[in-house]
């Protein structure tokens, strides 16, 4: 894989984990490929359904000249990829990504630095909770399996970790590229006062250490990128929706609703934001 110098706050980077134990950062940037100077370029992984794809769809909605390139496991069967792409076939971009698959990682930052050289963000929306006959939310200890446990880490905090890029750009109203990673509120340690769901809860709780540390990185070497957490809340998704009897009407939000909020903190990020996990609505929640 190529290798560029760092340069400056309109560069790209890859950053990439080998794993939970033993880091390995990479660095790759240009500054001269990405043609449409006054575009802004993000990414969403894990984008072909559920949040992932509403993020892809508000952001190109939203902006006549933003790209984005929307990463998933199996595009030939995102349907509701396809039906954007048939919309935005010149700012759609889609290209394959299985955090289960290093390899699919890196071709994919590969291919971005090459077409264009930078992202103004990065929007991490992959997660897994459950999966009749593989993975179940665990009520006690007793039902704690290492398989799901491994899994969960894969898919909800080394995955997201190791498709971390990102890179300062032109043609954004923010002074620094952001990373945002899907998390949780159960995530929070602070916040446990029912325990249970031990894989889902320590897999969110690993992806924001993980996450903070990247952010602390960042800001020792003052690059302009910063690093934040969001929940989402309760939004209605697949992933949701075998858990949805018991939450109120007015708790459980639809796709537009916690995508628009999300958004509305990601814009109005400033670099002393840096390593920050935030609610739908804006609030921080305790580690």
């Amino acid at each position: 894989m190529m290798k560029f110098q760092y340069l400056n706050k309109f560069s790209f980077h890859q950053n990439v984990v080998s794993s939970i134990f033993k880091s390995k950062l990479y660095w790759y940037s240009t500054v001269a490929s990405f043609r449409p100077q006054d575009a802004s370029v993000s990414m969403v992984q894990g984008a072909s359904r559920g949040i992932g794809l509403e993020f892809v769809k508000q952001l190109l909605e939203r902006n006549s000249k933003e790209h984005v390139i929307a990463t998933c496991r199996n595009p030939d069967g995102a349907a509701g990829l396809i039906e954007l792409k048939n919309k935005y076939s010149e700012r759609l971009h889609i290209q394959r990504l299985d955090l289960t698959i290093e390899s699919t990682i890196e071709d994919s930052a590969r291919a971005i630095g090459e077409s264009y050289g930078h992202l103004n963000l990065l929007v991490n929306a992959s997660g897994i909770l459950s999966i009749p006959g593989v993975i179940q939310p665990e009520t006690t200890l007793t039902k704690l399996e290492r398989s799901s446990l491994m899994l969960a880490y894969e898919v909800n905090a080394v995955g997201p970790v190791l498709v971390t890029k990102v890179g300062g750009g032109s043609g954004t109203e923010r002074d620094v590229a952001v990373v945002a990673n899907i998390s949780a509120r159960v995530g929070s340690i602070g916040d446990n006062r029912l325990g249970g769901w031990h894989s889902y809860r320590s897999s969110k709780t690993a992806l924001n250490q993980l996450t903070k540390c990247v952010a602390v990185e960042f800001a020792r070497k003052k690059d302009p990128v910063i690093c934040i957490l969001l929940h989402p809340g309760t939004v209605d998704t697949d992933l949701s929706k075998p858990f949805q009897k018991n939450v109120p009407k007015d708790k459980l939000f639809t796709k537009e609703f916690s995508v628009q909020k999300l958004l509305s903190i990601i814009d109005s990020s400033k670099s002393h934001d840096n390593g920050k996990f935030f609610a739908w609505d804006g609030q921080e929640i305790p580690w």
